[in-house]
């Protein structure tokens, strides 16, 4: 039997040549970091979420922004925490102009300008009294989220964000014709240039437990499952994403990343000249911090692969808590 001429080690012999013939690149520009905002007081730890902070709009939120810029991670996308006394049933403080993420985007644009790309999550989880991601009624003994309704609230929304200075809005909340709906709105008011990154394949994850103590968003009752993606399903994503796209979308995310990299792919696959974005969520970077503190991983190395798996399986974007740390690290080149 002879020996193969072909010997597919001669591409591994060295990380020179690991470098020159790797198929996949990681950079600090495909990251998108997730900043949670508050309106006052000093930062503020995030149990659930060891090194990541509920910032106050004011000095220390602008010197994080800049330690992120340094870093070369330039786009941001706000989460807005208010204190659950001023929540109301339509989730009002999501769209007052003088709320938490409005006086947020004023005050980064207004430092950093086009340095910085602001997006600005659309959802009404966490400003609503009962925790749902829109308006809730009761029908026939049984509560439901009354779709169309909502929409008008996030488009209501997304016009306070982009008149406050947001490069795009990123509308989270699973509503059928949310695109359309605000994408419909921004050109009425004048925002032709603002752009729309759509949770597309947005899955009812137990992986954002964590997020929902960060942003106190957690459901009062019952869950998200009549609204958001069930976890069997893939080609469905690409349905979701199809309809997104076709409403406006600029680019469209699958949501969680880790546990979905096939979605990411599929939807890759079938959309190839579409920017998609994917969600590393609370959850999956909570589990390695867990590993992390136990002494099982190496984190640089364990981070450095789930974010290079992410880009593998097609993602042009990735939103990610481990955004800064990774910066970091990917000044130093990957450990592969």
């Amino acid at each position: 039997m002879r020996f193969p001429v072909a010997r597919p080690r001669r591409l591994r012999a060295s990380k020179l040549i690991r470098d020159a013939v790797a198929e996949t690149s990681l950079d600090s520009s495909d990251f998108i970091y997730p900043i949670f905002v508050k309106p006052s007081g000093p930062r503020e730890p995030i149990s659930s979420m060891p090194g990541q902070y509920r910032w106050p709009v004011g000095e220390e939120l602008v010197k994080h922004v800049e330690e992120a810029l340094s870093l070369g991670v330039n786009k941001v996308i706000l989460f807005g925490v208010v204190p659950d006394e001023v929540k109301d049933s339509q989730g009002s403080p999501g769209y007052d102009p003088q709320g938490v993420v409005p006086k947020a985007i004023r005050l980064l644009k207004e430092v950093f300008g086009d340095k910085l790309l602001i997006f600005a999550d659309v959802c009404l989880c966490e400003y609503t009294e009962h925790g749902h991601c829109g308006v809730v009624r009761e029908r026939r003994g049984r509560w439901y989220v009354d779709n169309d309704e909502t929409i008008k609230l996030y488009a209501k929304e997304a016009v306070v964000y982009a008149d406050a200075g947001a490069d795009f809005v990123a509308p989270s909340g699973m509503m059928d014709g949310q695109v359309a709906e605000i994408r419909k709105a921004l050109d009425a008011h004048g925002f032709h240039d603002v752009g729309i990154m759509a949770y597309s394949a947005k899955y009812a994850s137990a992986f954002y437990g964590p997020f929902r103590v960060a942003a106190a968003s957690a459901p009062k009752f019952g869950d998200r499952r009549t609204y958001q993606m069930d976890p069997r399903n893939a080609y469905e994503a690409v349905k979701e994403v199809m309809l997104d796209l076709e409403e406006g979308a600029d680019i469209v995310m699958v949501k969680p990343a880790l546990a979905y990299l096939d979605v990411i792919r599929l939807v890759k696959t079938h959309y190839p000249w579409a920017p998609i974005a994917a969600y590393n969520v609370s959850g999956e970077y909570a589990m390695v911090k867990a590993a992390v503190s136990l002494g099982y991983i190496d984190e640089r190395v364990v981070t450095l692969e789930i974010l290079t798996a992410i880009k593998r399986a097609g993602a042009n974007l990735i939103l990610t808590y481990h955004a800064l740390e990774a910066a970091r690290w990917l000044r130093e080149g990957l450990p592969f």
